[in-house]
């Protein structure tokens, strides 16, 4: 077990410093839920949205609203834009716990690109409430300010 939690936790602090190529390499070995949430964070983070999506979905099978899993899950499905589905899982997190900012953040992203005006503001809003401080919040802020 040492091992293994070294690895994940290795891995975590890998993509936490924004070596994804690195945290992947420590983590596509370890098992669990923080393992493969991060993983999928890792690859999402790298571009390699089709095999980022596998990890995160089993980390959502067992646990819904996973923070990470959910944010891996949205960027993996924007990347691809597979919009629609994106909206659809966001949702259901969403559903499940309401303060999930990155998953307000990915769905307005989604709702943007569907030309969902409306539907897009409101989450970049709730988006800003929950995380004001997060480094996509000045970008986020811009958007709404284009359209008043």
């Amino acid at each position: 077990m040492g091992a293994w939690a070294d690895d994940v936790e290795d891995g975590i602090a890998l993509f936490r410093e924004g070596k994804y190529a690195e945290a992947e390499a420590r983590l596509s070995g370890a098992s669990g839920t923080e393992a493969g949430a991060y993983l999928a964070a890792s690859l999402a983070r790298q571009k390699k949205y089709a095999e980022a999506e596998a990890p995160a979905l089993a980390v959502l099978k067992d646990s819904p609203a996973h923070e990470v899993a959910v944010t891996a899950l949205a960027e993996a499905l924007f990347g691809q834009k597979k919009y629609d589905e994106a909206i659809e899982r966001l949702s259901t997190a969403l559903a499940r716990k309401d303060d999930l900012a990155y998953a307000y953040f990915w769905r307005g992203k989604a709702y943007d690109k569907k030309n969902q005006a409306a539907r897009m503001v409101a989450d970049y809003q709730a988006f800003l409430k929950h995380a004001p401080k997060a480094p996509e919040a000045p970008a986020v802020q811009a958007v709404l300010a284009a359209l008043r």
